[in-house]
């Protein structure tokens, strides 16, 4: 059945407007941890959010809402980590050269693991709600109600409303860290901002496609985007663009041959990003010695 033939029917409509949503939401977030290099500390953010769905259906809330308050306690930890190693910033990105970074980098990667092994380990330890916990890590757009709808879009009218207003400092940061700090801006708040605004995209895109893909549907759209364009007003344009248009056809293929939306939708961003490195031209491909986008005060 296609797509469009499904259309009469309300959660078609809602799934699709929450493939719109999410699509904006994660390619503005996207090229924010794309530029900083978070990628892996976003897997394990989404990865460590589960322990907080677990309790939250241990405790008879909504999981969305323990998602989200673990998800706080992670970002804590992350920043409380980051400040003691004598980092210049609240993100791992931002700490020197050195001991304080390998550090941090070993602190994520035990969250991620510890965090989804915590989940994993209360979930089996439970009866009655573990269909509900497996969609939670598999994603489930079909069936997003119009109040998870209208989460989405206040989550991503703030979000993108603080990328705006920060767009100049948060871009500086990103490039040059250093800079920042020297110019007097308040460098470990505005990391945090990075992390918070990462952690709330994280948590608004797992009901979608689950914890498990959510790091495709933020990464994979600003990774395609970078490798075409050189400026990143551009890439942030496109990387919202592509987010829309991955999601929306993983939904159409997903309602043509009867498959999973959220593997169909991270399925399809692969294809995009794939295809982008084949045929984007040359000169803006990833490589370890120029990067693909340099910071322009016109973006």
């Amino acid at each position: 059945m296609r797509l469009w033939e499904t259309l009469g029917d309300g959660y078609t409509r809602r799934a699709l407007a929450e493939a719109v949503l999410v699509g904006v939401l994660c390619g503005a977030v996207g090229v924010h941890v794309v530029l900083r290099r978070l990628s892996f500390l976003t897997t394990a953010l989404t990865h460590a959010t589960f322990p907080g769905v677990v309790v939250a259906a241990l405790l008879g809330v909504h999981l969305v809402l323990g998602a989200g308050l673990f998800g706080l306690l992670v970002v804590g930890v992350v920043a409380a980590v980051s400040g003691a190693r004598g980092g210049g910033g609240a993100l791992p990105s931002a700490a020197p050269a050195g001991r304080g970074g390998r550090d941090l980098s070993s602190v994520t990667g035990v969250v991620l693991s510890g965090g989804f092994a915590l989940g994993v380990a209360l979930m089996s330890a439970q009866d009655g709600f573990t269909k509900d916990l497996t969609a939670f890590l598999v994603g489930s757009i079909l069936t997003v109600g119009t109040a998870d709808l209208a989460i989405t879009a206040v989550v991503a009218a703030v979000v993108l409303t603080v990328l705006a207003a920060l767009r100049k400092e948060l871009l500086l940061g990103a490039f040059d860290p250093t800079a920042l700090w020297a110019a007097g801006y308040p460098a470990r708040l505005l990391d945090l901002v990075v992390l918070l605004v990462v952690e709330v995209t994280v948590v608004t895109t797992v009901p979608a496609v689950g914890t498990i893909m959510a790091i495709a549907l933020v990464v994979g759209p600003a990774a395609t985007a970078r490798l075409w364009c050189a400026r990143t007003g551009p890439m942030t344009a496109l990387s919202m663009a592509l987010g829309v248009a991955t999601s929306v056809i993983g939904l159409a293929v997903s309602a043509q041959w009867d498959v999973a939306a959220g593997g169909a939708i991270v399925l399809t961003i692969a294809a995009f990003f794939a295809l982008s490195l084949l045929v984007a031209p040359r000169v803006h491909l990833v490589t370890s010695r120029s990067p693909a986008v340099e910071p322009t005060a016109a973006g």
